[in-house]
């Protein structure tokens, strides 16, 4: 009998229930929130499957949204410009029926990139090559292993020669080299000869300031500078080298790494399709997703893992070698998702893998060995099979540098914190100039800025409002206040497993207008302590308003004490992975999470009523104008009209890590004014700019809507009435 009225009241007065909502009555009121997100936060080392899509069109869009990701995570949304190498070889070394020179050359200007070049002795004309990153040798491309160990590898067969024990970084290049490819086998950041810039960034006690900031701190995040995005740049630059030369034959380009080299392979074919063959090792797996900071950044490993990286390869040939480590189960977790990938592309025979279960991880020569036959095969170069290496002379690391009397290492401010300091500020300078260019003059160059400034806060803010799966709601309670009705709700977004406190206030009669009215307080902040609607509210609903509130993530029911949450979680670094990696890699930042509850909201506010109803978003206070300024940028066209308190807001202002405000990468795409320009033409009251930024009024004139930007300057006493009149009569009505 109660639930027949309450359902009869909702039909009287709510007006919401209808086909497109889902409308559960629950008596689940009094309880968290059944929301994910308040479980634990992940980690690398959590479970990351493919999601397989049924057509190739449907891989075309996905393809594109997870390289944007990548790029947008390493700080190459937009790429950066490709500066003269002005490579230098020199120093070669006869070693019979191979070759080894020394080379460096400039990533970005006065910025090196170092390693050896292996060219078989009999050179020809349009050989093949292939990149040999190294992966976390110790020492890199140096490494030199211990006696112990070397004894061990002959023993359990795993190495056929003390050269190969002791130095298999080199004996992959070696016998490359010998079946007939020029390999170039380059240093990570931070090992052998490179040494500008450190590996281990985070390990350091001072990461610097706003002005003079260093990898792994605040800063650099706050403009997605990292470890992984130089390492990237390193390795498409490594391409553009050893294309450069002119006994290379550009259609037969093939990388293999191993561990983190393997994670520098599926990186580099991710982003560049001029690789033709993909041999990631011992590192593709649905499990530990790699461990150190050049494999991890903020946003990269959100809804997407190391398995959707090596596939974005397709439909190229992909071969995967795994091990008796965290690879071991990828014949039952990830290849067979990728080999179904493959034959939906119609290239069923370009992918394919091993597990050599007997050894842990490595890069041994039974592993070698099925590289070379695959690279033999694929290169046509005609070899008996399989390939197995000979022994070598290995050299050692004074042999293999680079570095000499005549060409100096990098010294002074060229090295060394002096130097990543302005290495930083260079970048930051560079990608803030190549913005500023694209501020919108017209309706071309506005599409071009939400191209690339939106789609960077797309990936940052975790998508727009066309996310997938439906949106549904439980209706907790059903309450007639005389002129208004009350109506608590869950929102759930199934898809993603989260679940939103939202309260409904609906005037009598028609509804003119939806606002979802965001506070600190949460759902609450509408009301006053003894549960009515605030007056700014009340003279709302007067005018045929229906108001929305929300509890966005850990706000309002979302908490057990009723104390405003001021520090995010953060996962705290260790000596390979620093805290904002650790977290941000792998969850969204509070913020984010936020702006995608009133995207939720607002999806659900769509379905309310009639499909015409203006829709509206309102944050009158600073800790809210923010979020409602990015939730209407991501809403496209959604939403009719914002207004808006920024406070005088900046991202770039938020520098510790843990606060509920602080986003990656919002320093790098304009900050602030970058959402809000990319609010254009929706209507826009906006209070506590100091003055109007000219990239959002350039916007608005793009659009060629100027008129619908307004910007409230009068006394602080007045602002709120002045947006309540303006919410009540801007637009139709």
């Amino acid at each position: 009998m109660r639930k027949a009225l309450v359902l009869m009241l909702l039909m009287t007065f709510s007006g919401i229930v209808g086909a497109e909502i889902e409308n559960n009555l629950t008596p689940s009121a009094g309880k968290l929130p059944q929301d994910c997100r308040l479980g634990e936060l992940n980690t690398l080392k959590g479970y990351f499957p493919f999601h397989p899509v049924e057509s190739a069109e449907q891989w075309a869009r996905r393809s594109v949204q997870i390289q944007r990701q990548i790029r947008v995570a390493a700080g190459l949304w937009p790429w950066p410009d490709k500066t003269p190498l002005n490579p230098v070889i020199h120093g070669k070394m006869d070693m019979g029926d191979y070759t080894i020179e020394k080379v460096f050359f400039e990533s970005f200007p006065g910025h090196f990139v170092t390693g050896n070049l292996y060219r078989p002795a009999a050179a020809k004309e349009k050989m093949p090559a292939v990149l040999c990153p190294h992966g976390h040798w110790g020492n890199g491309r140096f490494f030199q292993n211990d006696p112990e160990n070397i004894r061990r590898a002959l023993a359990d067969g795993s190495e056929r020669f003390e050269s190969g024990a002791r130095c298999p970084v080199q004996a992959r290049c070696v016998q490359l080299a010998r079946m007939g490819c020029i390999v170039f086998n380059y240093d990570m950041q931070g090992n052998a000869d490179s040494q500008q810039l450190p590996h281990y960034p985070s390990t350091r006690p001072d990461l610097g300031n706003r002005e003079n900031w260093l990898l792994a701190g605040p800063m650099a995040a706050l403009h997605l500078q990292n470890n992984l995005g130089i390492q990237c740049w390193t390795s498409i630059r490594c391409v553009d080298f050893i294309l450069s030369l002119p006994e290379v034959d550009p259609t037969r380009l093939a990388v293999t790494g191993c561990s983190g080299g393997g994670t520098q392979s599926m990186m580099l074919c991710a982003l560049d399709d001029r690789v033709t063959i993909n041999i990631p090792v011992v590192m593709v797996s649905t499990g530990m997703q790699g461990g150190c900071e050049c494999e991890n950044a903020p946003y990269l490993r959100i809804g997407a893992g190391n398995i959707d990286f090596a596939a974005l390869t397709a439909p190229r040939p992909l071969y995967l070698i795994s091990a008796n480590d965290w690879t071991a189960e990828i014949d039952t977790k990830g290849l067979p998702d990728l080999k179904q990938l493959y034959a939906l592309l119609g290239a069923a025979d370009n992918v394919g893998g091993k597990t050599l279960l007997q050894f842990g991880h490595n890069y041994n020569c039974v592993s070698r060995s099925l590289i070379f036959t695959r690279i033999n095969r694929q290169f046509g170069l005609g070899l008996k099979e399989p390939v197995i290496e000979n022994d070598f002379r290995a050299l050692t690391p004074e042999e293999m540098t680079v570095w000499d009397a005549d060409h100096p290492a990098p010294n002074g401010d060229n090295t060394g914190e002096a130097y990543e300091k302005r290495f930083l500020r260079r970048l930051a300078a560079e990608n803030r100039q190549k913005l500023d260019a694209l501020t919108p003059r017209d309706e071309q160059t506005l599409a071009e800025y939400r191209t690339i400034v939106g789609g960077a806060w797309e990936v940052i803010l975790g998508g727009a409002l066309s996310a997938t799966g439906p949106v549904t709601a439980d209706i907790l309670s059903v309450e007639k206040n005389g002129s208004y009705s009350k109506q608590t709700v869950h929102i759930n977004f199934p898809a993603r497993k989260e679940q939103l406190p939202a309260l409904i206030l609906r005037p009598k009669g028609d509804i003119k207008r939806n606002i979802i009215w965001i506070t600190p307080e949460g759902k609450q902040g509408l009301l006053t302590a003894d549960g009515f609607p605030r007056s700014e509210v009340k003279e709302l609903l007067d005018c045929g308003c229906r108001i929305i509130g929300v509890d966005l993530l850990y706000q309002g029911d979302f908490l057990t004490d009723d104390q405003p949450y001021t520090k995010t979680r953060i996962i705290e670094g260790n000596s390979e992975v620093g805290s904002i990696n650790r977290t941000f890699c792998y969850n969204y930042p509070l913020f984010c999470e936020r702006v995608s509850d009133i995207l939720t909201t607002i999806r659900y506010a769509r379905k309310l009523g009639k499909p015409s109803t203006p829709l509206a978003l309102a944050g009158l206070d600073t800790t809210s104008g923010p979020l409602v300024i990015a939730a209407a940028a991501m809403a496209q066209g959604a939403v009719t009209q914002c207004a808006a308190d920024t406070g005088g807001f900046r991202f770039i202002n938020i520098t510790e890590v843990d606060d509920p405000a602080f986003v990656p990468g919002a320093a790098k795409y304009h900050d602030l004014p970058g959402l809000l320009a990319l609010c254009a033409p929706g209507q826009l009251w906006l209070t506590g700019e100091p003055t109007q930024p000219e990239l959002i009024s350039a916007s608005y004139r793009a659009a060629g809507a100027a008129a619908n930007l307004t910007l409230y300057t009068g006394p602080d006493t007045d602002k709120l009435s002045s947006a309540i009149t303006w919410l009540r009569v801007e637009g139709p009505f």
